[in-house]
């Protein structure tokens, strides 16, 4: 095993959009290239796509990549920027999503369901109204942009840009801040959601590969590739694990619209959805998920995205991969605290040939 120490500040993606998505790797998408770019492989699958600023860093490098994520709106997100090769979202299509028509008749659920949880009731009428245009639409590549604008502008308009809790308050409330942007949560929906179709619209490209987007869970993806990227949700020392789809089911929400009311568990607070088992939020079962993805994309050349506090500890990953006869090499970045973490924790690279 070969340690490895790389920390110089790099140029982010010119092109990639902006994101304020929890655990994106958008910071370190350009040290994650430097360690692995001396590999040599061609097809590529981004596991855990999540934002897809790796995958999109991948589809920069000319590999033919795949991005999967088990997250019905993270899965549309990687449509919209890593799928898609041509397809922009024009002025005159924004501003018909954002009008109402004529003849069609909206619904009112998110402004009667989620009253004084997220958003105003202004807001919430008017995500009634725009994700209903959005479902009208024909084009799927369109319609995966109009999509991405829609999720970062929820994001963006709320506190700690997160679903986790019932706090419309804290936007409303008259105090003082150390945290947050009032004048953000107030921008109306319409100014944000114009400005993330530009940026959607400046990430698209054509590679002159065959890049795909998948919804699946990873454990069903055929291991086809030459190359794998691993960024599976974090559990720390303490066994706290990142629920992404508790964080931000409101958006799952807007992608299955129709069947969000009877998804709902209303029990809760903050009308999440009902959860759903996960192996990579248990101490009890993340151990033998690592194993079983290991050995199934055991043919790849793996890189792991990873933290120096997590669990299993780095050295049981290593142990896990060793078995499987992988030459491993672990690379680290500089010091970073996360955000809502209390603890500093280092960024590291774990990749196995």
């Amino acid at each position: 095993m070969q340690m490895s120490l790389f920390s110089d500040k790099m140029p982010t993606l010119a092109k990639f959009p902006s994101t304020r998505y929890q655990g994106s790797k958008y910071k370190f998408v350009d040290w994650i290239w430097y360690c692995i770019k001396d590999i040599p492989f061609h097809s590529a699958l981004d596991a855990f796509g999540g934002t897809g600023s790796v995958a999109f860093k991948l589809k920069e490098e000319g590999k033919q990549v795949t991005y999967n994520d088990i997250l019905p709106f993270n899965h549309l997100i990687g449509k919209a920027l890593i799928e898609n090769n041509s397809v922009f979202l024009e002025d005159y299509e924004v501003n018909d999503l954002l009008r109402e028509h004529e003849g069609v008749l909206y619904p009112d659920f998110i402004e009667q369901t989620f009253k004084d949880i997220y958003f105003t009731d202004e807001e919430n009428k008017w995500l009634d109204i725009v994700s209903t245009n959005i479902r009208r639409m024909d084009n799927e590549y369109k319609q995966a942009i109009a999509y991405f604008a829609l999720f970062q502008s929820c994001i963006i308009k709320r506190p700690y840009n997160l679903f986790h809790r019932k706090n419309l308050y804290v936007r409303q409330q008259e105090v003082s801040r150390s945290f947050g942007n009032k004048k953000t949560w107030d921008t109306p929906f319409d100014i944000h959601f114009r400005k993330f179709v530009k940026e959607a619209n400046n990430a698209v490209f054509e590679n002159g590969e065959h890049c795909i987007a998948i919804n699946k869970n990873i454990f069903d993806v055929e291991p086809n590739y030459d190359f794998i990227y691993i960024d599976t949700p974090y559990l720390n020392e303490s066994g706290v694990g990142v629920d992404y789809a508790d964080f931000y089911h409101f958006l799952n929400g807007l992608v299955k619209y129709d069947d969000w009311n009877s998804n709902i568990d209303y029990k809760s607070k903050h009308l999440r959805l009902f959860r759903q088992p996960n192996v990579w939020n248990s101490p009890e079962t993340i151990y033998h998920a690592f194993k079983i993805l290991f050995n199934h994309f055991s043919h790849c050349t793996m890189a792991i995205s990873y933290r120096s506090n997590g669990i299993p500890s780095i050295n049981e990953l290593v142990d896990t991969l060793s078995e499987l006869g992988k030459k491993v090499e672990i690379y680290r970045s500089n010091d970073i605290k996360y955000v809502l973490s209390t603890k500093r924790s280092t960024e590291v690279l774990i990749v196995a040939k």
